[in-house]
């Protein structure tokens, strides 16, 4: 198609002047669509006879639909989707760090995030008066990964760790 049939047929189609059409040729490049959508940012092009419109962006309510901010949820997504979606990123970052126990100098355990977490869900009982105790045999606890290594988390185990040291030795001297 030659450029004045494009120009044509874009003042046909989108009700605009040649002056326009031709602007918004060039400002496209040459392509009709990108034209079409040119002139419809800029407001120029018409509402079609009986009703409805040329658009290539939706309406406000159409664009809420389609993306749900407040959840990041596209429309064909469902709630549970968005959830199933949250506990792999949480899964998968329980498999990137590790819960390592040490005993004098030597890792004994190191074991997935993930196995901790159910292990406590699941047999809190044990895990947990097994924790204190071996804190007094001179187990230390720490986690490792790409995001643990530098918070908090370690000098809370350490700190934990210490003041089990600490109880044992005033025990020791009773």
């Amino acid at each position: 198609m030659t450029v004045t049939e494009k120009i044509e047929k874009l003042m046909e189609r989108a009700n605009v002047t040649r002056e326009e059409a031709q602007e918004a040729l060039d400002a496209s490049s040459g392509d009709l669509l990108d034209a079409v959508i040119h002139l419809e940012r800029q407001g120029k092009i018409k509402e079609p006879e009986g009703g409805g419109r040329f658009t290539t962006t939706p309406p406000e309510d159409e664009r809420r639909r389609e993306k749900n901010t407040e959840f990041g949820l596209d429309a064909d997504e469902s709630f549970a989707r968005g959830f199933f979606d949250w506990c792999r990123k949480v899964f998968e970052m329980g498999n990137t760090h590790l819960f390592v126990v040490r005993c004098e100098n030597k890792t004994v355990v190191s074991t997935p995030v993930d196995v901790l977490v159910l292990l406590l869900l699941f047999a809190f009982w044990v895990v947990i008066p097994l924790a204190v105790i071996g804190l007094f045999f001179g187990c230390r606890y720490s986690f490792c990964g790409p995001d643990l290594e530098n918070t908090g988390v370690n000098e809370m185990m350490d700190a934990m760790a210490d003041a089990a040291d600490t109880i044992k030795k005033e025990f020791k001297e009773d």
